[in-house]
């Protein structure tokens, strides 16, 4: 049954490629669009209200300059909301609270939203107002996936203009990403979760005395305003501890299915406006099949590493998978699944608890996290994270054949191919210093409390890959609110979501610059099943080279030992 379900969920994917990424494609062009009598009014009007001339373009530098700008602003104010959140009216009472919120962890959790990793070191239903969760938590997860999503677009320009000294105008990139995309899907998906049981409210905790005679306190709040944008903006931030595991987050398959769905349609889509707007449609189409490609992989990996039967448990004559830490309304599949669906996206939302994963169950999502966003990757982050690898399987693939390497119509020069060499090097040069301080420190060591070895050793890697891959998902072994981990992942998130968008729109300038090559016959194709091997050949060498010898001395050693 579970196997029908990934059947079905790819295929839905896939099938709404087309039809989403024509629309995206309408609204990164400002062409008209279906919403156009009811938002136009509106844009201009915000436009008149924040001072931007739509007409004015940018260069990739200021381009890069207002996304940064941008974020430290909403970090900031994020920032200062969580420090002042005791003044607020509201609920929940302060009994259930445990305090305010210390300065880093504060710091911490601003630029976790700011950065749409949403790595949680609280519990939100114990640390924050539901006026918090609303005015903070929520619109930043609706602004900073409309941030992604506008220099999607940017860096997509790079390539479909010729000679060409701006790539947009972030402001209004902003503006369409938010009342086009994200505001009227995620009214449609918030409403559709209503429909399915996740509560919207503002009540107080509920009291409920259970069977045994003990008192139990039922979280409320407006769990359906964060619930769908946290997955359709690739944020992950659940209202919840348990995130969705918990039932008023995720009570039945079917909001597991549509969260999963929101995840990764929009990245999966594109694929296909970057085809349209550069006029290689077959190109894009190609990327699609490689991040399916790839997911499909991870996933009958992991699946099958779930299924088995523990190996803590062999003699004991039971039958089943691995069953520890699944939630029991999905099981081993769904759990599986969505596993593979976030630790993909920059998401990290999940309805299990991975630490109790087997070694290559952890092996799948801490890999994926590694790649970098490769696979369908985040809102706007994951067309340049596959992009500028394939720059580079371009690259190869012509050093292989004796020509100057061309990729979508232009050339990768030595310019350019010194700045897809910082963006490749970036993720391990980042995970495995901050993953390497943190094993020669004792403030580093002290934080894993449950497991020591290579179990420890994964938990510290995995936080750094997911702060760095701005996903959010962490083992939960690893006691992450300190001020050593608070301020570490706090550098490897800024560095995954300003860093490497920085260096991926200075790339998309140059090329801009650049006038389209006409194909001839000793041009390497890009839109073929032979480009395709060879970019995942790429994907697998790059991580490989980066990560083996880390991924060794954690998963696979723990594997090796069982």
């Amino acid at each position: 049954m579970s196997r029908i379900e990934y059947a079905i969920f790819l295929a839905t994917v896939v099938g709404l490629a087309y039809p989403l990424g024509s629309y995206l494609t309408r609204v990164c062009e400002r062409r008209r669009t279906f919403l156009d009598p009811v938002l136009r009014p509106l844009e201009t009007a915000l436009y008149r209200l924040l001072g931007v001339h739509p007409e004015e373009e940018m260069s990739a530098s200021i381009y890069a300059a207002c996304f940064l700008s941008f974020g430290i602003g909403c970090a900031a104010l994020l920032f200062l909301l969580l420090m002042l959140q005791w003044a607020l009216p509201g609920g929940p009472a302060d009994a259930y609270l445990t305090g305010p919120m210390t300065v880093d962890l504060a710091a911490n959790t601003a630029v976790s939203f700011a950065t749409t990793t949403t790595w949680q070191a609280y519990a939100g239903e114990s640390t924050l107002r539901y006026l918090s969760q609303v005015t903070g938590l929520v619109a930043q997860n609706f602004l900073a996936g409309a941030g992604g999503l506008a220099v999607g677009f940017g860096f997509i320009r790079g390539f479909a203009r010729q000679s060409a000294a701006t790539i947009g105008n972030f402001w209004v990139d902003l503006v369409r990403s938010l009342l086009w995309v994200l505001l009227p899907l995620g009214l449609i998906g918030s409403l559709a979760l209503i429909w399915q049981g996740v509560p919207l409210n503002m009540s107080p905790y509920t009291l409920a005395h259970t069977l045994e005679g003990r008192t139990q306190v039922i979280a409320q709040g407006p769990v359906a305003a964060l619930e769908f944008i946290k997955n359709l903006g690739t944020n992950g931030g659940g209202f919840f501890n348990a995130n969705g595991a918990h039932p008023y987050a995720n009570p039945t398959p079917l909001t597991n299915f549509i969260g999963m769905l929101a995840i990764c349609a929009l990245p999966a889509a594109l694929m296909i406006t970057l085809g349209q707007l550069t006029q290689r449609i077959r190109a894009g189409w190609t990327l699609l099949a490689v991040m399916v490609t790839l997911f499909i992989g991870g996933l009958a990996v992991c699946d099958r590493a779930e299924r088995a039967p523990p190996p803590e448990l062999a003699g004991l004559h039971l039958v089943g998978g691995n069953l520890e830490g699944k939630e029991v309304r999905f099981g081993i599949g769904e759990s599986t699944l969505t596993t593979v669906v976030t630790s993909n996206a920059s998401t990290g939302s999940y309805n299990a608890q991975h630490d109790s994963y087997q070694p290559i169950g952890v092996l799948v999502p801490l890999t994926y996290l590694l790649l970098g966003e490769v696979v369908f990757g985040g809102l706007g982050t994951g067309v340049y994270s596959i992009v500028m690898v394939a720059l580079m399987a371009a690259f190869l693939g012509a050093l292989m054949i004796g020509r100057t390497p061309e990729y979508l119509g232009k050339k990768v020069t030595a310019a350019e191919t010194r700045w897809i060499a910082l963006y490749v090097l970036s993720t391990p040069m980042v995970v495995l210093t901050l993953s390497a301080l943190a094993v020669l420190t004792q403030a580093g060591r002290a934080a894993v409390s449950l497991n020591g070895g290579p179990r420890g050793f994964t938990e510290i890697l995995f936080a750094y890959a997911s702060c760095m891959a701005n996903n959010g998902l962490g083992l939960s072994g690893l006691s992450a609110n300190n001020v050593f981990y608070n301020t570490t992942t706090m550098v490897a998130m800024l560095a995954g979501r300003y860093g490497l968008a920085v260096v991926a729109l200075v790339a998309a300038g140059l090329f801009a610059r650049q006038r389209r090559v006409v194909p001839s016959s000793g041009t390497l194709p890009i839109d073929t099943p032979t480009f395709g091997v060879l970019l995942i050949g790429t994907i697998l060498l790059l991580a490989a080279v980066s990560f083996l010898p880390a991924l060794a001395m954690g998963p696979i050693v723990e594997y090796l030992q069982h």
